[in-house]
């Protein structure tokens, strides 16, 4: 074998190493998902070179890539698209062009991102909010909200309750043709935290009158608490989202100290005081035995109180909706959530699951065995398409 026989053999094998991922076998089109992976992989590794450079925070290179995916809002035969402010705050509107002889459902979309990254203009999400609009009949609002590491908790959530409260006026429903009495809202992975969370704050406010209808959570982030349970242990460096990154998006959303991510993943960031909150992320009491295979849980180790009053968020139910009470969560509405089996986030909506059924909330719970973080929005794949059939058909009926 030649020099140059042996060089390009070696490289093969290298790439090949570098893009091939072990996966289980019942994962679909899985080189496809492997080169997405790879190249996923790439971009974050890029990124974080740059910051260990001192040269450019790991998320701003990230958005520099994702603002790549954006496109305008451009109308089609189907579907009027039109950019607005709901509240100062800019949002996309998608309203079907066919006549209709009713006033039409509304649609509340909060897109993810892990509150550091994406806009409701990425190809992908603007994709799903066409198809909704269309096949649903209904009235899209995609909302954005600023962005981690500029901008921190509670101004994610506070950017996302005040578009909300701003589409939910009279006036404004009024307007797009939206019947108030047929409104839901929807998110997925940090979109799915924030759904819940403006959801469960509505429920007391006094100054909102009309209530949503629904809400549907896809694979949501639901709390910082405890990064360790079996799904983060499981899928700790798998598809997509490995826990390290997701750790450092939770700890993006409070802060750029990285004390707080340090702090997280050894698990010594909850201060003794608050020990109380972890009834209600205990996952070997929320979890169905079979999602537990043999884990066993320890108690949690308790941190100092410095994080927690430098970085009070990370306690605070509006960044970790399960943290609040049964009393809270009875009065939530219809529910549908999306959990994935190679997800790290799969046991947060699990335990949600389990928590709104006690409470005695109607909940329609869709685990996906085959799927994964992303698995929603990566529109080049089969899987997605599914689980968004799926979805809008769950809208149809319930919406």
């Amino acid at each position: 074998m030649g020099r140059k026989s042996l060089y390009l053999l070696i490289g093969g094998i290298l790439i090949a190493y570098y893009i091939y991922t072990p996966l289980s076998d019942n994962i679909e089109e899985p080189w496809r998902l492997m080169w997405i992976n790879a190249n996923l992989k790439t971009i974050e590794n890029l990124a974080t070179f740059v910051e260990l450079l001192g040269l450019h925070h790991i998320m701003d290179s990230l958005k520099v890539v994702w603002s790549f995916y954006e496109v305008p809002p451009t109308s089609d035969e189907n579907v009027t698209v039109t950019e607005t402010k709901f509240n100062n705050i800019l949002v996309r509107v998608y309203v079907p062009k066919r006549k209709s002889e009713v006033l039409r459902r509304g649609l509340f979309y909060i897109h993810g991102g892990g509150w550091c990254l994406g806009s409701a203009a990425v190809n992908d999400y603007d994709l799903l909010s066409r198809w909704t609009a269309d096949r649903l009949d209904a009235v899209v609002i995609s909302t954005n909200y600023r962005l981690a590491p500029k901008y921190h908790f509670p101004i994610q959530f506070e950017d996302v309750y005040n578009a909300l409260r701003w589409f939910l006026r009279k006036t404004v429903l009024a307007k797009y043709g939206v019947n108030p009495e047929r409104i839901g809202i929807s998110g997925d992975s940090a979109g799915g935290n924030l759904a819940a969370a403006v959801t469960q704050q509505l429920l007391d406010d006094p100054d909102v009158k009309i209530k949503l209808k629904i809400q549907s959570l896809i694979y949501p982030a639901l709390q910082p608490l405890d990064v360790d349970l079996p799904s983060y242990q499981e899928n700790s460096n798998v598809l997509l989202l490995s826990k390290s990154l997701m750790v450092r998006f939770w700890s993006e959303y409070f802060t750029t100290d990285r004390s707080l991510e340090k702090a997280m993943l050894s698990r010594q960031h909850v201060p003794v005081e608050s020990s109380h909150l972890f009834k209600f992320v205990n996952w070997s009491s929320l979890l169905p035995e079979r999602f537990i295979k043999g884990h066993v849980y320890n108690n949690p180790n308790y941190g100092s109180s410095e994080l927690a009053k430098k970085y009070p968020g990370f306690l605070d139910v509006r960044a970790a909706p399960l943290l609040a009470d049964d009393k809270k969560l009875h009065s939530l509405p219809l529910t549908y959530v999306i959990t994935c089996q190679y997800d790290p986030l799969r046991d947060d909506g699990l335990m949600y699951v389990t928590r709104l059924r006690n409470a005695g909330v109607q909940v329609t719970h869709n685990h996906v065995e085959d799927g994964f973080h992303g698995a929603f929005s990566f529109l080049e794949l089969k899987i997605s398409h599914r689980l968004i059939n799926q979805y809008i058909e769950w809208l149809k009926e319930n919406l």
